[in-house]
């Protein structure tokens, strides 16, 4: 039996919504977010952000060891789906992204991925990496939270791919904590839900339409016990973060090599 979706004029509306909600975001990240504190910017991405899930009709399950505002000067890292990864998380606890360099080329979502305070890193190149490493630690130093995708690419789901551990020295070089945080899309029967996916062909525009066919959809933010970074290697950090991970999503830990 194939799945219900939402009906066309539901859809309809719901974009209206959206593309709505979108041109908010941009008049206020052009002329608010300059101008306010950072603890006012956290609270109106977090605000905008909710919205954003509440208008495509995505409810977020947060579980376990939930951060609070109180909690700073840490390194969230997360396996990584959709682009409504940065939004469930951002809802929960705003945070200092650290996403791949081709997002800001996305149309108008990637500028405004830029105005929230997110830094960009080309993979491609190994002193670029080294320059982020460097940067990601000052903004340690200066009590942000910051979240990277160590997978480096997205997947539907249903699988973890090996970690890429480069940034972790920054949580080594300032002794800061790392807090796994498992991304879940789930069915109502507990199935993953992959039509939430962005990956591989799919385009954002294709995403996007899928997510709004969806009568209701879930997403789950596992947040693990924080792991202390002090007396690690990369390599070990990395794979102790990626376990984590993967028994929260049920899945085996197979030895795996850092790119």
């Amino acid at each position: 039996m194939p799945e219900k979706k939402t009906p066309l004029p539901i859809q309809l509306f719901r974009l209206t919504r959206l593309v709505l909600h979108t041109l908010y975001g941009i008049t206020v990240a052009a002329t608010i977010l300059p101008r306010v504190s950072a603890a006012t910017r956290d609270q109106i991405i977090r605000g905008w952000s909710r919205q954003l899930l509440g208008i495509l009709n995505i409810q977020v399950i947060a579980k376990s060891h939930i951060p609070g505002e109180d909690v700073r000067s840490v390194m969230f890292v997360a396996n990584h789906i959709s682009w409504l990864d940065i939004y469930a998380l951002n809802s929960i606890r705003t945070v200092r992204f650290i996403a791949k360099s081709d997002i800001r080329s996305w149309p108008v979502l990637g500028w405004l991925v830029a105005q929230a305070n997110t830094l960009f890193i080309d993979r491609e190149k190994k002193q670029d990496v080294s320059r982020m490493v460097e940067t990601v630690a000052k903004s340690i130093m200066a009590g942000d939270c910051l979240c990277y995708f160590p997978e480096g690419t997205t997947t539907d789901g249903t699988e973890l791919r090996p970690f890429k551990g480069s940034l972790m020295q920054a949580a080594i070089d300032t002794n800061t904590a790392i807090r796994p945080v498992l991304i879940r899309y789930p069915k109502p029967d507990g199935s993953i839900n992959t039509a939430m996916a962005y990956h591989g062909e799919t385009t954002l525009w294709q995403s996007l339409r899928r997510v709004l066919a969806q009568p209701r959809s879930t997403v789950e933010l596992d947040f693990a016990p924080p792991i202390a970074s002090t007396g690690h290697e990369r390599r070990g950090l990395c794979l102790m973060a990626r376990q984590s991970i993967a028994a929260r999503l049920n899945l085996g830990s197979p030895e795996e090599r850092e790119p």
